[in-house]
């Protein structure tokens, strides 16, 4: 059954690897490059540990989702993996998911609690949605209901409105949910969070007074007000990142570290919009999902969606970033 399972992701991820070319053009010989790179943990492909998104909390240690074998995981400063929670399994297997065709966990987002709320993609209405699991406890709960016809992707809390939002790859939707669950509300349906083809909108990240958000398929990075009524019109801050997936900010104003999921990079994106690679296969990647960024140190998961071969943790250091 896994074997299969593992075979049917593969599969419905190999366009990435068809679809994508590398955007970014090297970086000079250390600008914005990445010290001290090396994977930390290697997860068991066969298990469905593939990580898709990451978190870093306060002792160092990194939580992670692990989205074919639906859970969320803890990985010490030693590379010992522990598994936190896992989610009951949809009545059909996962098999109505759209798109990819199996149940998978996804956005992972920690409050100063230590409370991680996620998201949770299964194609049932019993089970799609925006999770939660407190400290201590090993059984999460489903705070707000998504559509099933959707995949519930990037996840970003804004402490000042007090919500959570949820990009929808497939439905072209970015979600808002209250802190402590409830209904969900369409807060933007713009035509720049729309697949073309496989899935768009994806990373979110609040940043200043706006939500920004990734679409994979546009290959874009794009910034929504979060002041006012509405969410305003995107605006599009970088493109030509084909294969983006989720990204975070690094500290110094709108700069990103992006991952390029297909192309198998991390990019770093200038507030110009200008962006340079600062890892690569070389350093360990492996269809990179996602970017963690605590003070001077760099997380990255890598899902092996398409390479099928060595699902990993990798750790960097930001430059001048002293302490």
């Amino acid at each position: 059954m896994k074997k299969r399972l593992i075979g049917s992701v593969v599969a419905a991820v190999a366009g990435l690897s068809l679809t994508t070319v590398a955007a970014a053009t090297p970086g000079p010989a250390g600008a914005a490059a990445l010290s001290r790179a090396r994977v930390v943990a290697h997860f068991d492909l066969a298990k469905g540990q593939m990580p898709e998104n990451a978190v870093i909390e306060p002792n160092g240690s990194v939580d992670v989702t692990f989205a074919a074998a639906r859970q969320v995981a803890r990985i010490d400063r030693h590379g010992a993996t522990r598994v936190l929670a896992t989610l009951p399994a949809p009545s059909d297997g996962g098999v109505h998911t759209p798109v990819l065709g199996f149940a998978l966990t996804t956005g992972l987002v920690r409050a100063d609690d230590g409370t991680l709320s996620f998201l949770y993609a299964t194609g049932t209405a019993d089970l799609t949605g925006l999770w939660r699991l407190k400290p201590g406890h090993t059984t999460p709960e489903r705070i707000a209901a998504l559509p099933a016809d959707g995949l519930p992707n990037g996840l970003a809390f804004d402490p000042r409105s007090r919500a959570f939002y949820i990009t929808d790859s497939v439905l072209g939707t970015i979600w808002s949910v209250p802190a402590n669950g409830g209904r969900a509300t369409a807060w933007s349906t713009a035509p720049q969070l729309a697949a073309q083809g496989f899935l768009g909108a994806n990373g979110a990240r609040v940043h200043e007074d706006a939500l920004w958000v990734t679409n994979l398929d546009q290959g874009t990075v794009m910034s929504l007000p979060l002041c006012g009524h509405g969410a305003g019109t995107p605006t599009v801050r970088a493109r030509g990142l084909e294969g983006i997936d989720d990204f975070a900010f690094t500290g110094r104003g709108d700069e990103i570290l992006a991952a390029l999921n297909g192309p198998g990079k991390v990019v770093r994106i200038a507030a110009d919009g200008t962006s340079t690679t600062v890892l690569d296969a070389s350093d360990g990647l492996q269809n990179p999902t996602s970017v963690a960024v605590r003070g001077k140190d760099v997380y990255v998961p890598s899902a092996a969606y398409v390479t099928a071969a060595d699902p990993n943790l990798l750790h960097a250091r930001l430059p001048g970033h002293g302490r």
